[in-house]
């Protein structure tokens, strides 16, 4: 089972501070929208996710069918068969993907200590 592209998604209390910051440690603008409170920077093949009042804690985010580009992959494992995979081993999904559906969708899950996960397809 491929997650897809791995970013960590911060919870900031100031998206402007926070930019700035990690611009100093090299980060570079990728994506995103300042006016609706979220960033995208990427130092490398290092990406982070900046997000003022969108999520309670930081999470870790995986993106099937992207790249670390957030380029489209021809061949990837779809959300829902990664869910289907998980279900059968047990593990406990928070929010599910609809299954009856193709193209974008999300699950999101907890791991043991309480660090939430979002697996998040774009494509």
């Amino acid at each position: 089972m491929n997650l897809g592209a791995f970013s960590m998604s911060l919870t900031v209390k100031d998206l402007a501070a926070s930019k700035q910051f990690y611009e100093q440690l090299g980060f570079a603008y990728f994506g995103g929208n300042e006016a609706q409170n979220w960033l995208i920077l990427k130092n490398g093949s290092c990406v982070i996710g900046l997000f003022q009042g969108m999520f309670e804690k930081n999470m870790l985010t995986f993106n099937p069918g992207w790249d670390e580009n957030a380029q489209p992959l021809q061949v990837f494992d779809d959300v829902r068969k990664i869910q289907q995979t998980m279900r059968q081993k047990g593990v406990t999904i928070n929010t599910m993907a609809d299954e009856t559906t193709v193209g974008p969708a999300f699950l999101t899950l907890t791991d043991p200590d309480g660090n939430p996960i979002l697996i998040d397809q774009h494509v």
